[in-house]
């Protein structure tokens, strides 16, 4: 059995907290949290820390914070030689400080506390410094997901720019597309099959191959029509810096 000991308590951090207590190989042995309502519903409360000195020596702990304090934070476990990862997508694994061991355990996905999600299906992205602690950590990725990664920090970066991409600027467009349907007293959900046949479509099909609409036939009379009937001037450029995209990769292909 593998002790863990989450620092957070955040969207990823009540995640894994639920993902962990289901597993019989992993003992999560204590969450630090500031505010330790946030977790009482999923841990014991004996379980539930506010103060770094009361921290237990484990086999890893996880911080699990935003990623401006993961160095304030590693510099806080009282502890030498221990190893200790964050979960952040963007952060270098030089951020954790050197008096204990370091790595990475970045699970890819979006996470909101009231949804919940299947971990057997979400990448795991590890990097380490030395073979015994990367397969400390993967035993632990491996007990609630099915997909795992050997990512550099480098690597992770990149990943980490892609997703944004691929989901917080879609779901952003996702807002501007609600917007226009409640502005024409019409339904977001008549949207919603579209919104997922093109999730599905790129299970297939590489975005290129499923790309479509006005801006790869180069319909520039449907195009103009759009403009013209947008009054909003962001959703105005970003419609224009989208299709300006859209035809510019076109004429590379």
């Amino acid at each position: 059995m593998i002790q863990v000991t989450i620092i957070g308590s955040g969207n990823v951090a009540l995640h894994l907290i639920k993902a962990f207590k289901k597993k019989a190989e992993i003992e999560l042995v204590q969450v630090f949290s500031r505010k330790p309502e946030t977790v009482i519903d999923f841990v014991n409360s004996d379980q539930i820390i506010a103060d770094y000195n009361l921290l237990h020596p484990v086999d890893l702990f996880i911080i699990a914070v935003s990623d401006d304090a993961i160095a304030s934070v590693s510099n806080q476990i009282p502890f030498q030689n221990q190893l200790v990862v964050h979960t952040s997508g963007s952060v270098n694994i030089g951020a954790l400080k050197d008096k204990n061991r370091k790595g990475v355990f970045y699970p890819l996905q979006t996470f909101s506390k009231s949804k919940a999600v299947d971990f057997k299906i979400i990448p795991i992205c590890l990097e380490a410094e030395n073979k015994n602690d990367y397969k400390t950590l993967e035993t632990v990725a491996k007990s609630i997901s099915e997909v795992i990664y050997h990512v550099n920090s480098e690597q992770r970066k990149a990943l980490h720019v892609a997703a944004v991409f691929v989901s917080n600027f879609v779901n952003h467009l996702y807002q501007m597309g609600n917007e226009i349907c409640t502005e024409n007293h019409l339904s977001f959900d008549i949207l919603k099959p579209l919104i997922q046949e093109t999730a599905n479509k790129i299970l297939t099909l590489s975005p290129k191959e499923a790309q479509t609409g006005p801006a790869k036939r180069n319909d520039t009379q449907t195009i103009n029509s759009h403009l013209s009937f947008l009054t909003d001037e962001n959703q105005k450029e970003i419609y224009k810096l989208l299709t300006k995209s859209i035809i510019d990769h076109g004429k590379k292909l």
